[in-house]
């Protein structure tokens, strides 16, 4: 049965029991609680993930086409003129 969601800032992890002990062991050497260590060593990735997704790295020849299609845009199409002109507006 699913969980109702909670914006209480919780998240919990199933852990083997050594697992678990790995990770404490390591906060514990960094003097650091078992939250901190985990964040510190996941934010990055995660923030470097989400970067990755919403970054495009084009080619010169494909930065060079769209600074091309930028300067001398093609002309629109009959369908979108027609729709323009009928007044049709994207929710």
């Amino acid at each position: 049965m699913p969980r109702t969601l909670t914006d209480n800032g919780r998240v919990e992890l199933r852990l083997r029991p050594e697992d678990k002990a790995t990770l404490m062991r390591a906060a514990a050497i960094k003097r650091r609680d078992l939250t901190g260590y985990i964040l510190e060593a996941v934010l990055p990735k995660a923030e470097a993930d989400i970067a990755e997704a919403e970054h495009i790295t084009l080619s010169e020849r494909d930065s060079m086409r769209v600074l091309a299609l930028l300067e001398i845009p093609p002309p629109a199409p009959d369908r979108l003129v027609r729709a323009a002109k009928a007044g049709f507006r994207l929710p």
